[in-house]
């Protein structure tokens, strides 16, 4: 499998990406520091060994807002029409996102978590269904198969790029498999080739988890576009945000209905009268969310340049440094939305540091960095799940044991002692932001020997 680096840059396009971004950060925010020009002995010794931090700014804040949100949602107070069905903004949401997304229909949802319960309520799972999904993910992902009394089967990690190994799905594939639900993880996208020719020769419909890869891209095409239906979030870490909210795109505009009555609950069209046609929930976006989202639609795409030009420069760097492994992308990739920078790190290269100490050290050096998941398929609450009785009286043991051995995720579960992650604000910033994250790895790494020893 061939897989390259990084994307291709924006040169055209990053001066007024970049300008706007800047701007727009906020007026109370501390100075940006330059990286340490001298060598003292408090500058060049580790913040956790007492020295000085490569930076004590922070990073952007997040969200970014100014009189367009305000405004939106002044609009939608006044107007006394807060719910679905009395304003225009969701609708006008709804028409703006499919647009932006290359799409026939958009549905908006109360959450992402709703988006794909809503999708996979639409698409007919149910009992008895099995489901092929990551293990590297949020919990909504599964969660929303078990709401339906599915049974997922977890397929192992592609370690290189943090996604599904598609190349490992056609094993854990049943007479019993009615989905392939892909994560586009960390706003870089699955190997789309590989599952959509697994899923037409397969008949086996596909549904995009795309809740982290708003506006990402393959081959030119977006996202939720590629396969029955697509699931996006916008809760507030999220690149599209409002707090709380989902959407579902499809070029499949029955499935669309199926789902609009199912979030209305179970009522098709404006659901203004009592005719229950369909099981259903209410999972519906107000209007003030949909005000907000559409005001900070306005800046997604610059957001989306800045995050990436950014991300391309960081990845030339860390690459550069042992022990650093920057996630890389499939070639099909020709856009990532960088929801999270990403990288696994190795304590061969920090003279044995572990993870744990790495990452006290980097937020010490003022870069916040994190671990990520961990193994989803080993949480005790789906053992919990498939012991009870209804999941028990559906499957049955034997078929309960056969989906536990086709979960076995050996590169998964590696992945998860090495991945390092850096949030998307973090990439919001000029490029110094990035050079004070690879100072600190480097001096990090050049003091690793005594942090280990400090840390034991």
């Amino acid at each position: 499998m061939t897989i390259k680096r990084s994307r291709r840059q924006f040169l055209n396009t990053v001066a007024a990406g970049g300008a706007s971004l800047v701007a727009a950060r906020p007026a109370h925010a501390a100075p940006r520091q330059a990286l340490p020009q001298a060598a003292p002995a408090a500058a060049t010794r580790p913040a956790v060994l007492g020295g000085t931090p490569v930076r004590t700014a922070a990073f952007p804040n997040w969200p970014v807002q100014d009189a367009r949100e305000e405004q939106a949602l002044i609009s939608v107070l006044k107007s006394g029409k807060w719910g679905r069905g009395g304003g225009g903004q969701v609708k006008a949401f709804e028409d703006r996102y499919a647009a932006a997304t290359g799409t026939r229909a958009c549905l908006a949802t109360a959450n992402g978590t709703s988006a794909l319960l809503t999708a996979l309520a639409a698409m007919g799972i149910g009992a008895g269904d099995e489901v092929i999904v990551p293990p590297y993910t949020f919990v909504a992902t599964i969660n929303a198969v078990l709401m339906l009394n599915a049974l997922p089967v977890f397929v192992d990690t592609d370690i290189e790029t943090f996604q599904i190994d598609a190349r490992k799905i056609a094993a854990a594939i049943t007479p019993q498999t009615r989905l392939l639900l892909p994560v586009h993880l960390g706003g870089s996208v699955a190997d789309m080739d590989a599952i959509m020719a697994l899923s037409t020769a397969r008949s086996i419909p596909v549904l995009e988890d795309a809740c982290q890869s708003h506006l990402a891209q393959w081959k030119g095409r977006h996202v939720g576009s590629l396969g029955t239906a697509g699931c996006f979030s916008f809760q507030a870490s999220k690149n599209l945000n409002s707090g709380e909210g989902g959407a579902i795109i499809s070029n499949d505009t029955a499935l669309v209905d199926r789902a609009h009555a199912f979030h209305n609950n179970g009522r098709p069209g404006s659901g203004s009268d009592f005719a229950y046609r369909h099981t259903g929930l209410n999972l519906r976006l107000t209007e003030f969310q949909a005000a907000l989202l559409l005001a900070q639609m306005t800046r997604l795409d610059a957001q989306a340049v800045q995050r990436e030009t950014n991300a391309a420069y960081l990845t030339t760097e860390l690459a550069q440094i042992p022990g650093i492994t920057p996630a890389k992308m499939y070639p099909g990739v020709t856009r990532n939305a960088y929801h999270l920078y990403m990288f696994r790190y190795d304590p061969a290269g920090f003279a044995g540091l572990s993870r744990a100490a790495f990452l006290k050290a980097m937020r010490a050096e003022g870069v916040p960095a994190s671990a990520g998941y961990s193994p989803l398929n080993a949480e005790p609450f789906l053992a919990a799940t498939f012991a009870s009785t209804a999941y028990q009286r559906i499957y049955g043991p034997a078929a309960l044991a056969s989906a536990a051995e086709r979960s076995r995720t050996p590169q998964n579960d590696r992945l998860c002692a090495e991945a390092v992650w850096l949030t998307q604000t973090m990439l919001l910033g000029p490029r110094e932001d990035m050079d004070h994250i690879v100072a600190a790895v480097r001096k990090i790494q050049t003091h690793a020997g005594d942090i280990a020893r400090q840390s034991n």
